[in-house]
């Protein structure tokens, strides 16, 4: 049958699809627009299916803090090439989830992609924009914070983000400090808020590793315990978040910095992610 311009262009506003893709739809689906969708839906899944196997190391950081400043969430979306990082429709698609994580707020990343977006889950989205654009698409994390006050932040590149909470703020103007910071955790990748949030395998592997050091240096056995002591203390200060040297000023640490602001103000936790 005969499909015009008008029809193509109809479906196309309908799905975001290219123009050929509507044509050849309408085509196969004689015509009908909820057949031609269900068509460019199972393409969408072919694609994926082809794609799998493909790494997507590109892609955008989304995040958005609530309106009292209590509450952060962050959504890397992922695609293969920065090319289609800049795609209208590849933003429009994170935001998009990125809205429905903040409302509906899932549990995790499984639940997130169950959500509904409109007549589709989250994952069924992806899939259908995977057709349209030719790349293989995921969220590859998803993050929320809730604090006492929460700032975001996002390297310039917007593969590298940051939500930071922080405590007894005291009403004092905290964007500026809770910036500071967040840079602070993007550059220098801590591994947790303090020594006590420092995972016990870390402990256990840096203490090992202390030790073997100690006997490379031939120390005496009597005092490879307490050099390896001495090591891991060295380890949180360098990797701890409030026990580093703020990087914008060498003089003091996280915890003198924010007492300068506020005293007793604190940083109650962090989430960091990238896409590589």
């Amino acid at each position: 049958m005969t499909i015009s311009a008008q029809e193509v262009n109809k479906l196309r506003q309908m799905t975001g699809s290219g123009m050929m893709d509507c044509k050849k739809a309408l085509v196969e689906a004689d015509g009908d627009f909820d057949k031609a969708i269900e068509f460019l839906r199972k393409k969408g899944q072919k694609v994926s299916a082809s794609r799998a196997d493909r790494k997507t190391s590109e892609g955008i950081i989304f995040t958005k803090i609530s309106e009292d400043g209590s509450k952060g969430v962050m959504v890397a979306l992922s695609c293969e090439t920065d090319f289609v990082a800049k795609n209208e429709a590849f933003i429009a698609l994170g935001e998009e989830i990125l809205a429905c994580a903040f409302d509906q707020e899932p549990i995790d990343m499984n639940a997130l992609k169950v959500q509904n977006l409109g007549e589709l889950t989250v994952r069924e989205k992806i899939i259908e924009n995977t057709g349209k654009i030719g790349e293989k698409l995921e969220i590859s994390s998803f993050e929320v914070l809730n604090s006492e006050r929460v700032v975001s932040y996002i390297h310039s590149n917007k593969k590298l983000g940051v939500l930071v909470g922080l405590g007894n703020t005291n009403g004092v103007p905290i964007e500026e400090v809770g910036r500071d910071v967040a840079m602070q955790i993007a550059a220098m990748n801590p591994v947790a808020v303090n020594k006590e949030g420092v995972d016990p395998l870390i402990i256990k592997k840096e203490i090992e590793i202390g030790k073997d050091q100690a006997r490379e240096e031939g120390k005496p056995e009597a005092i490879i315990e307490k050099i390896a002591n001495g090591k891991l203390q060295k380890f949180f200060s360098e990797n701890t978040l409030i026990s580093q040297k703020f990087v914008k000023d060498n003089s003091m640490t996280i915890t003198q910095y924010l007492d300068s602001v506020s005293k007793g103000m604190i940083v109650t936790e962090f989430k960091r992610i990238t896409i590589e």
